[in-house]
C-alpha cells in the first residue's frame, strides 16, 4: 500500500508538471484533463498543498474560458474541504479566487481576495505571494480608479522585484503601470513602458502575456491615430487568441475590433457578435437570421470550436436537443446545413467556411473569425 501511494503521489505531481507547461503555452483544452486527474489522486492522499496547487490551475483556465458555474462549484467544494477536513486556504488560493471575481466583474469581492492573499503571504513570509496579492490589489484599485493607491502599491511590488526574479510578475507589472497611463491618456509613456516589456516577454513562455503586451500596444497606437501600425499589433493579438479558452481576453481585444469596417481592414472572414447574436461576413456584410435561432447556434458552435468535427449525433442532442433518429434527423441536418451556406457563403456553390467530413460537419481552420463580445475590465 505505501508503494501504491507513492507511485500515485509520483503521477499526480508529473501531471500537474505536465499541466503547468500547457498552460504557459495557452493549450488548457490539453491541461485541464491532467489537472483534474492531478488533483483527485492529491485529494486521496490528503496531500492538500499540492491539491490546492492544482485547483489553483483549474479556476484560473475556468476564468479565462469565463465559465463562472464551474467556478462556483468548485469554491463549494474548497468550502466543504476547509469544514470537513479542518485545512486553510493558502495566500494562491485566495489571489486566485480574487482574479476568478475579478473576472465576473465582482471588484469588491476580488478587492477583498486579495487583501485576505496579502494578509496570509505576509504571515507566511512568502515574497512571490505577496506579490501576485499586491497585483491584485493594484488592478482592483485600477478598476475603481484610485490611480494613486494603485500606483503605491505598483511601487511596492517593483521594489520586491528587484529582488526576485520572476519574470511573469514583472510583466504583469509592467502592463498593470500601462494600463493606468492609457486610462490617464498618457499613451506615449505607457508605450515606453510596454516596448521594455516587449523585449523582456523574449524570455516569457507564457502565450498570454505575450498577447497582452501585444493588445496593450496596438490599443496605445491606435489612440495616438497610428491606425496602420495598430492594425498589425491588433491582429497579431488576436490571431493568438484561442476563442473557447481565452473568451476574458478575446473580449479585451474586441473593443477595437468593433466596427465592421474595421473588422474589414483586419482580414476577419467572419465576426460573430456574441451579446447582439449577429453576424457580419466580409463580403456579404451583416446577415439577418431572421429568428433563426437553430442557424444562429449551429454557427456559434463551429465558430468558437474551429475546426472541430461534430457528428450528426452530437448537432441533434446539443443544438436541437432531441435524442438522435437518423431516420428524423438526418435530412433534417442537411437542410440546416444547406440553409446554413445560404447565409453565410458569398458563393454557395464553392462553400469555404462549412465543410463535410466523413463523421461530421465543422468549420473551416483557415477561416479568419472574430468572436466580438461585450467589453470587460482587468487583467491579471
Amino acid at each position: 500500500d505505501s508503494f501504491k501511494d507513492v507511485m500515485m503521489l509520483n503521477e499526480a505531481e508529473r501531471l500537474l508538471e505536465i499541466s503547468k507547461l500547457y498552460c504557459d503555452r495557452g493549450d488548457y483544452g490539453l491541461a485541464l484533463p491532467n489537472l483534474k486527474k492531478a488533483s483527485e489522486l492529491f485529494l486521496l492522499e490528503k496531500n492538500y498543498d499540492s491539491y490546492l496547487k492544482a485547483t489553483q490551475y483549474i479556476l484560473r483556465i475556468q476564468a479565462e474560458r469565463e465559465n463562472h458555474e464551474e467556478i462556483t462549484t468548485i469554491k463549494d467544494q474548497l468550502h466543504d474541504l476547509v469544514i470537513r477536513e479542518g485545512i486553510d486556504l493558502n495566500s494562491k488560493t485566495y489571489y486566485t479566487l480574487g482574479v476568478c471575481a475579478n473576472y465576473k466583474g465582482q471588484v469588491e469581492s476580488s478587492l477583498d481576495y486579495f487583501k485576505r492573499a496579502l494578509e496570509l503571504s505576509v504571515k507566511s513570509n512568502s515574497q512571490e505571494d505577496m506579490c501576485y496579492a499586491i497585483l491584485g490589489l493594484s488592478i482592483c484599485y485600477r478598476q475603481q480608479k484610485k490611480y494613486d493607491e494603485a500606483l503605491k502599491e505598483l511601487n511596492n511590488l517593483n521594489i520586491i522585484l528587484r529582488v526576485l526574479e520572476i519574470t511573469e510578475l514583472k510583466l504583469s507589472s509592467a502592463n498593470a503601470q500601462a494600463r493606468i497611463l492609457m486610462d490617464q491618456k498618457k499613451y506615449d509613456q505607457a508605450l515606453d513602458l510596454l516596448w521594455v516589456a516587449y523585449d523582456e516577454v523574449k524570455k516569457s513562455k507564457q502565450l498570454n502575456s505575450v498577447i497582452i503586451i501585444l493588445e496593450n500596444i496596438g490599443t496605445c497606437l491606435y489612440e495616438l491615430n497610428q491606425r496602420e501600425t495598430a492594425q498589425i499589433y491588433l491582429n497579431l493579438a488576436a490571431r493568438s487568441v484561442d476563442p473557447e479558452n481565452n473568451q476574458h481576453l478575446l473580449k479585451r481585444i474586441s473593443k477595437y475590433l468593433e466596427n465592421p469596417s474595421q473588422n474589414s481592414e483586419f482580414g476577419n472572414d467572419l465576426v460573430f457578435d456574441l451579446e447582439k447574436h449577429s453576424v457580419i461576413e466580409k463580403n456579404i456584410g451583416s446577415i439577418d437570421f431572421k429568428n433563426q435561432f437553430i442557424l444562429l447556434d449551429l454557427l456559434k458552435l463551429f465558430i468558437t470550436n474551429q475546426g472541430k468535427i461534430y457528428s450528426k449525433e452530437y448537432l441533434v442532442e446539443n443544438v436541437w436537443k432531441q435524442h438522435y433518429d437518423p431516420t428524423v434527423h438526418d435530412n433534417k441536418i442537411y437542410v440546416t446545413i444547406k440553409r446554413l451556406r445560404k447565409l453565410i457563403e458569398p458563393d454557395y456553390d464553392k462553400p469555404k467556411y462549412i465543410f463535410r467530413a466523413k463523421n461530421g460537419y465543422y468549420l473551416s481552420k483557415s477561416t479568419k473569425v472574430h468572436l466580438k463580445a461585450s467589453k470587460t475590465e482587468g487583467v491579471l
